[in-house]
């Protein structure tokens, strides 16, 4: 498959059964706890953080022009989705569900007619 294909085309429960797989296969599921995996979403996010962490705000926009750093970043946002959707199987989420209830919420949080071009958070 075209690897520029691969969001359009793959499933968030294709996803998840991939790590599940990964995990299962190497008898990790009791580690995989929510607590240890909350803990694992918030390290990973801090190493992508690290790569910004004394750029100024043009500067950070270059780092995805270069390809080696964009390819380092790419690691780390891998590993943060990989140990979220692990947290997603032990803790029973259903990620769209998930993800379509706090935008529902959201939309009634933040109207866009009051908040477009705002700073706003989710």
């Amino acid at each position: 498959m075209d690897e520029q294909l691969w969001d359009m085309n793959t499933t968030v429960g294709d996803l998840r059964r991939a790590v599940h797989d990964f995990v299962d296969a190497r008898d990790w599921y009791k580690y995989h706890t929510p607590k240890n995996l909350a803990m694992s979403i918030a390290i990973e996010a801090a190493e992508i953080m690290e790569h910004f962490q004394w750029l100024s705000l043009e500067e950070s926009k270059g780092l995805a022009e270069d390809d080696d750093l964009r390819a380092e970043i790419a690691d780390e946002l891998a590993d943060v989705l990989i140990y979220c959707l692990s947290f997603a199987n032990s803790a029973g989420i259903e990620v769209s569900d998930a993800i379509h209830r706090k935008l529902n919420r959201n939309q009634t949080r933040f109207p866009v007619e009051e908040v477009r071009g705002k700073l706003g958070h989710t």
